[in-house]
């Protein structure tokens, strides 16, 4: 008697994956019609489709751009939301953190711009936690421009504009107050002025009315005079890094050099910002 040996390849009439032909695949492509194995199927609006079909789709599949170059944000403006989402976390952090731990080790302040620079970009992300009205008041304006500003310059690129106004905001307030007695800053406010500096320069890019923003800018601009607490420097720095940043991208010639062309631009404008801080440190 003769006992057979069952073969653990598959028989010639079982469909196997092309990619696994070791696998039985009893499921097909809806696009060519080939067998896929559960690791090579990908799910399609209907059934499925094998992993080939669907890189080559990608391929073919053009990119859509936003006016400025980026990859077109479709949808919720995603940058926005965390941004958004980090300053509230970091907020409420500042209240259950003992002993103002998140205000001492990320708060801004003059001496720190040599030995600690980080905490230029760092105290962005920190507020008041005596004036809600503070952060309130940011997030809601950031909220405003930032839904008009990431789906036209593209995440990336808004990301890139809103972080080096940050640190412009810093910068200006280095620039315009003294060493000592050393005050801390806290906010987002520069880098809001950063959005409307970029706003601005957009509008005027793209022909349209500006008159708006200049009341804006002006009023925003002017409770910084009277009110004590505020740092006008960190807006006005804010505004004139977020207006450079802004038509460092906007102004970039089209082409297929223009994302290169408007990093080497974002890259400029944050070195004019670290030789700024240069001079003013090393002149006391």
């Amino acid at each position: 008697m003769s006992y057979g040996i069952p073969s653990a390849e598959p028989s010639a009439d079982i469909p196997v994956c092309p990619r696994h032909p070791d696998r039985p695949s009893y499921v097909r492509c809806q696009r060519c019609g080939r067998p896929a194995c559960p690791e090579c199927q990908r799910a399609a609006a209907v059934g499925f489709q094998c992993v080939d079909c669907v890189n080559e789709q990608k391929r073919t599949t053009p990119v859509y751009r936003s006016p400025y170059g980026g990859a077109l944000a479709v949808g919720k403006p995603l940058v926005t939301y965390v941004i958004i989402g980090l300053c509230l976390l970091i907020f409420v952090l500042q209240w259950i953190v003992p002993r103002d731990a998140v205000f001492q080790n990320f708060a801004f302040a003059n001496i720190f711009a040599d030995s600690q620079p980080w905490r230029m970009l760092t105290a962005a992300f920190l507020h008041s936690q005596g004036f809600l009205l503070h952060i309130v008041l940011n997030m809601y304006t950031l909220w405003i421009f930032g839904q008009a500003l990431e789906p036209l310059l593209g995440r990336i690129r808004f990301l890139a504009l809103y972080l080096i106004s940050a640190v412009g905001g810093s910068v200006g307030y280095l620039a315009l107050t003294p060493m000592f007695p050393p005050v801390a800053v806290v906010g987002a406010s520069g880098a809001i002025f950063g959005l409307f500096g970029a706003m601005l320069v957009v509008q005027r890019h793209r022909g349209g009315e500006t008159k708006q923003l200049w009341v804006l800018i002006a009023i925003n601009g002017a409770i910084g005079f009277f009110v004590p607490s505020i740092a006008w420097q960190a807006h006005l720095g804010g505004l004139i890094t977020g207006g450079l940043a802004a038509a460092v991208i906007a102004y970039a010639p089209k082409g297929k050099n223009q994302a290169l062309l408007q990093a080497g631009g974002l890259i400029l404008v944050a070195g004019l910002l670290a030789v700024v801080t240069w001079f003013r440190v090393t002149a006391g």
